[in-house]
């Protein structure tokens, strides 16, 4: 499990179909452990000198943006959650579940102002004012319609990110919050007799 509260920016050293190798300023990387890169929980191989390599299957590669990284792309990076650890943004699996493209981007006074455009397979567990990770990044969601969604992205998260270098059209992954699929999950009437209005009443919903 992890926060959404990305810790550090790594450097893509080398990539190919199925295994990343990645420069980082983290310290005390073990084997075995898991990364998020860019959302996306990744089991640590081997650990070098500058880094970690890590591999992942085909349909990480075909459901994710890996594919979309080369040598020197740089990488959102957060270790996943220990106990003990406070839970500053919201609960992120490392399991994606699409990609969306970056379709504008505004600077304001105090925020960046950004819509991404995705499918109605993500949208659906979308809500405003809800979570969402974006390349691993811990955000809410400020409106939602049918193919698209926005987020307003303070300075700091800005800068401290990948998100800094993303232009119009680039690809990014997309985590929905895990409860959403729960919700549906229990209120389908043909798996499950829970109910929304049961699970509402309770304070589930």
């Amino acid at each position: 499990m992890f926060t959404g509260l990305i810790e550090s920016v790594g450097v893509v050293k080398n990539i190919s179909s199925s295994r990343i190798e990645i420069e980082t300023k983290l310290d005390n990387i073990v084997k075995g452990e898991s990364i998020a890169v860019n959302g996306v929980c990744l089991t640590v191989i081997s650990v070098c000198g500058y880094g970690f390599v890590a591999d992942y299957s085909p349909n990480t590669c075909r459901i994710t943006a890996l594919q979309k990284l080369k040598k020197n792309s740089r990488v959102n990076l957060e270790r996943a959650l220990r106990f003990s650890s406070r839970l500053g943004g919201h609960i992120v699996s490392g399991h994606v579940d699409g990609i969306a493209k970056v379709k504008e981007i505004e600077k304001l006074k105090q925020f960046y102002r950004i819509m991404f455009s995705c499918n109605e397979n993500i949208t659906k567990y979308c809500v405003d004012k809800g979570s969402v990770a974006i390349d691993g990044i811990s955000l809410t969601l400020s409106s939602v319609s049918a193919l698209e969604f926005e987020v307003f992205v303070i300075p700091e998260t800005f800068d401290s990110t990948t998100m800094r270098f993303k232009r119009l059209g680039d690809e990014v992954n997309i985590e929905t919050d895990v409860f959403a699929k729960y919700i549906e999950k229990f209120t389908n009437k043909k798996t499950s007799g829970v109910k929304f209005e049961m699970l509402k009443k309770n304070g589930f919903a």
